[in-house]
């Protein structure tokens, strides 16, 4: 049943407020390891660490027993915009919910901006883990089938991280997801947003996903984008441990796509798919990806989601 839980004690504490016990009106978790969430009003309120984790959606923090964390480090209170276009591109913060991107207004210039919807109905979830879930939890779970993973790296994306000294670096998106479940975030250190540039966005781009059952979590999703330049960057998430992507300075013919594919060489397994079926079908998929991509740079057809 809904756990609903009201505050028993909050006060401030050298300027920061301390909230033992938080109000949730939604199916969650008990997490009984915690006794401490503090809400991060500046940047100087947020230091994570061992046992310490950051709090922004909670869609999978409150899923499940996380018997490691003591104290959580509530974001929401840092105001930070979801989502600001300028002419450099667009900065997305790691707070935004997947329903503050999904409800973006159309932004000129932007052609791919329909990979929002696709990547997020990829996701299999309720359309109400929208409202809660944010694209930094998504990205930094880092899980294989990882929706914003799949859309900020063919984004080609850069991670905007926060670190300890009070500095920042950059990275991009798919060299951050290191793996399942891992990440190549130091100790201390925090995903504060993500900066698409103006180049990426103007590309063309195409979406593929296969899934064992209709509603069944991805297998495998292909993306493929041809910017300006006419350069082709295909972005494979979802069948692997982590996202991969295949550079060409035009558009390649089938064969010699298909080689790119097969020389991946590594393809994840579990009860959503097996590695050989996610080989073949990122390697259908792709042809597809190649093939409509064609189509749109002789006029033949426009680019989309599937």
């Amino acid at each position: 049943m809904p756990v609903t839980v009201v505050a028993l004690s909050a006060h401030p504490t050298a300027g920061n407020t301390q909230v033992i016990l938080m109000m949730f009106t939604r199916r969650t978790m008990d997490l009984t390891s915690v006794d401490l969430i503090r809400v991060a009003h500046d940047r100087a309120d947020v230091t994570i660490g061992p046992g310490v984790v950051p709090l922004a959606g909670g869609t999978w923090l409150f899923s499940e027993p996380q018997p490691h964390v003591r104290e959580l480090v509530d974001l929401t209170a840092l105001g930070w915009a979801p989502a600001t276009a300028d002419a450099d591109g667009l900065t997305i913060s790691a707070t935004c919910t997947i329903r503050e991107l999904a409800d973006l207004p159309p932004l000129a210039g932007w052609r791919s901006q329909h990979l929002v919807e696709a990547c997020a109905r990829s996701l299999v979830a309720s359309v109400k883990i929208w409202d809660s879930a944010t694209v930094g939890g998504n990205i930094c779970l880092a899980l294989p089938a990882g929706a914003l993973i799949s859309l900020t790296t063919a984004l080609d994306a850069t991670a905007i991280i926060w670190t300890p000294d009070g500095g920042e670096r950059r990275l991009p998106v798919a060299d951050l997801v290191t793996g399942v479940r891992t990440t190549a975030l130091g100790d201390g250190e925090l995903l504060r947003a993500l900066h698409v540039r103006t180049t990426a966005l103007r590309g063309t781009a195409v979406f593929r996903r296969a899934a064992l059952t209709r509603h069944g979590r991805s297998g495998t999703v292909v993306i493929g984008r041809v910017d300006e330049d006419g350069t082709l960057v295909v972005t494979v998430t979802a069948g692997v441990p982590r996202p991969r992507q295949l550079r060409f300075d035009t558009l390649p013919d089938a064969d010699c796509l298909r080689a790119a594919i097969e020389a991946i060489g590594e393809w994840y397994d579990d009860p959503h798919g097996s590695p050989d079926w996610r080989h073949a079908m990122t390697a259908r998929l792709a042809e597809q990806v190649r093939q409509e991509l064609t189509g749109v740079a002789t006029g033949q057809v426009g680019g989309g989601a599937a």
